[in-house]
């Protein structure tokens, strides 16, 4: 049975409907989570839910116990992630409000620690298509069929934060070819695949970042504004595509089997 867990940010579970809930304290090899995990059902289907910064957004991207949090769901029966992040866009195509289904990151991080494999094992995880091609492809139909605006494909860029680009990094990455800039989807991509787990992203543009010559910079009112605005039209998504999730051969479940020494 797929058992959905879902990564947000905070406030997102003020906008889903679940039903039976329960909080779980969890406690890992590699510390506490980011805060207590619910679970419960949104329509037939059981989901886990963990806001990545916090109940109060009160943990920076940096500090963020990525390998905790996915450790955590695994703990719970979690087989599939999706998970919403906030983006810059560096495409005048890519508007605020617009989903975009990401297949790529360039990793711009410094600090954080990418592997569950730090004592006699390495694992040399295969990242050439590092998000999940059937989970991916479940939410772009669907936003399809919703007339939600998105973009079936693009590159992230994640950056360390917390501070945001400047104007000329923010037009370095576009020349690089990034689609979008955030904060939080390298490491979480990459432990998810160590851990057999299914990951899509819904990269959600609330601004032009910095490059922009129009736009007026990027400010946190700004990200905070349009992210609300974005998460009604997530819980739409995630209502049609939860029922279409299934426990089914993918090449993400045995990734590190092929790849740890």
């Amino acid at each position: 049975m797929a058992v959905v867990g879902i990564i947000g940010g905070s406030g997102l579970d003020d906008n889903l409907k679940l039903s039976g809930v329960r909080e779980h304290k969890v406690h890992t090899p590699y510390g506490p989570p980011s805060d207590v995990l619910k679970t419960g059902r949104i329509g037939r289907k059981e989901v886990v839910l963990l806001a990545r910064h916090g109940a109060r957004h009160q943990i920076m991207p940096s500090l963020v116990n990525y390998r905790a949090n996915l450790w955590s769901m695994r703990e719970l029966g979690v087989t599939h992630v999706i998970a919403t992040t906030a983006c810059g866009s560096l495409r005048e195509e890519i508007a605020p409000g617009h989903f975009v289904f990401i297949d790529q990151f360039i990793d711009r991080t410094t600090k954080r620690a990418q592997t569950f494999y730090e004592g006699q094992r390495v694992c040399h995880i295969p990242m050439s298509d590092p998000f999940c091609g059937n989970l991916r492809r479940i939410l772009r139909n669907a936003a399809g069929r919703l007339a939600i605006p998105h973009h079936d494909a693009g590159t992230v860029v994640t950056i360390e934060g917390p501070r945001f680009s400047s104007r000329a990094e923010s037009r370095m990455f576009r020349q690089w070819g990034g689609d979008v800039i955030n904060m939080s989807t390298v490491p979480e991509v990459v432990l998810a695949r160590e851990l057999g787990l299914c990951y899509a992203a819904v990269a959600m543009a609330t601004d032009y970042d910095s490059w922009h010559a129009i736009h007026e910079t990027v400010s946190l009112e700004m990200v905070m504004q349009t992210m609300q605005r974005n998460q009604v039209n997530f819980v739409r998504l995630l209502g049609a595509v939860l029922g279409r999730i299934r426990h089914s051969a993918c090449a993400c479940r045995d990734a590190a089997a092929q790849a740890c020494f």
